[in-house]
């Protein structure tokens, strides 16, 4: 089996994913790399031995030698270059959240059915052990049929992470409720088995907004993720631009009747997701995220407080970052590449939590305004439920 050549446009934070990619006469091999920063560019030339150097991504969509395409550029620019690639014939992988508006999703799945090209979305918590584990648990029945979805994500290095780059500019974002919130709001359609139809949302920007600023043009701080500021209100060195919420709370309801919150802050002194599903016979809660924490259940009662729970489920042993996440979901990706057929993410569902994290952000923005969630269109919907061909041909093809 040869290897796969894959392009990789964007050597930032997500430059995990490429280096997962790489697997030199193991199926993939990174050829060619691409950012607009000369100096990161050459520092990451020779980690991945890569014989194709640009600082202009058109450079990659001619070349034949190219089999695949990584997008891990900021989320501002992923619709025109995912739709690029996939006019050029290139298989995308494109880093969530697939756009910063509705309407940008749905031109990138449009582009993709236009051209026939594979896209595949890097929702990675879909291979994260602790939410595989909490949907195994779902579907084994173990809590009965879902009913309600709540989780809090605390967030300690968000003033490091969103809010001394590009992240903290809703231009570049829409906002936090859809950039950071992505993941976990499609992981609550995942677990809850439906897309959210209606939201409604409140968020403020409580603690960044009056910290002290860099000056336009002036680099990051050296040190920049590796040294962290405590308390919060000592940071400093804040993007030149700060206009996004670091505290938000979002009501949702799904299409098959599941009601579901989500909460996210950016200056807890811990980074931690914790859902909590409640079904008709049951409940789950996670303790810890990664391998080796805790899946909880309780599904006898009634009762008081329970530390000791009903049945307590290990989070398996993983390697590699986000818990062995990037690997895997890599792995399908290739497959995908090489095969096609279906997949644990799906551009659908990236859509859709792009979806509900815009309309919620115009609700948070609108005092709390409920806001209807816009549907796919329908024939979008069935070329990629049908594995990305269209209905009546068949899926992998």
């Amino acid at each position: 089996m040869e290897d796969l050549r894959i392009g990789v446009i964007g050597l930032g934070l997500r430059t995990s994913l490429a280096r997962a990619a790489h697997r030199p006469g193991r199926g993939s091999v990174v050829a060619a790399l691409c950012d607009s920063d000369p100096a990161v560019l050459k520092r990451q030339a020779g980690t991945f031995e890569a014989e194709f150097l640009t600082e202009d991504y058109r450079e990659l969509l001619g070349r034949d030698d190219l089999d695949a395409i990584v997008v891990n550029t900021p989320d501002d620019t992923h619709e025109r270059l995912a739709i690029d690639c996939l006019r050029a014939g290139k298989a995308v992988y494109l880093e969530k959240p697939m756009a910063i508006t509705v309407e940008g999703c749905d031109n990138i799945l449009r582009a993709a059915r236009e051209s026939g090209t594979r896209l595949y979305v890097g929702h990675n918590m879909r291979h994260m052990g602790v939410v595989r584990l909490m949907r195994d648990i779902i579907g084994k029945g173990v809590i009965g049929e879902p009913k309600t979805v709540w989780v809090r994500h605390f967030v300690s290095y968000g003033g490091d992470y969103y809010f001394k780059d590009w992240h903290a500019d809703r231009t570049r974002t829409t906002g936090l409720l859809l950039q950071k919130a992505a993941h976990d709001l499609d992981v609550i359609h995942w677990l809850a088995g439906g897309y959210t139809t209606r939201v409604n949302a409140l968020g403020d920007l409580m603690l960044h907004g009056d910290l002290p600023r860099r000056a336009p043009g002036t680099p990051r701080p050296e040190g920049w993720l590796q040294e962290y500021e405590w308390p919060p209100t000592s940071r400093t060195n804040l993007h030149h631009v700060v206009d996004v919420e670091d505290v938000s709370v979002m009501n949702m309801r799904l299409d098959n009747g599941v009601i579901a919150a989500y909460q996210q802050c950016h200056f807890s002194p811990d980074y931690v997701r914790n859902y909590t599903v409640i079904g008709t016979e049951g409940r789950l809660e996670n303790f810890g995220d990664g391998p080796g924490d805790t899946v909880k259940v309780w599904n006898t009662g009634p009762s008081g407080y329970r530390d000791d729970c009903d049945i307590a489920y290990k989070v398996p042993a993983a390697q590699g970052s986000h818990g062995g996440a990037d690997v895997e979901i890599v792995t399908e990706f290739l497959r995908f590449v090489r095969e096609g057929g279906a997949t644990d993410t799906s551009p659908v569902a990236a859509r859709m939590s792009v979806a509900a994290g815009y309309m919620a952000t115009m609700s948070l923005r609108d005092g709390g305004m409920p806001y209807d969630v816009p549907g796919l269109d329908a024939g979008l919907a069935a070329y990629f439920d049908n594995g990305q061909v269209e209905p009546g041909g068949a899926a992998g093809q």
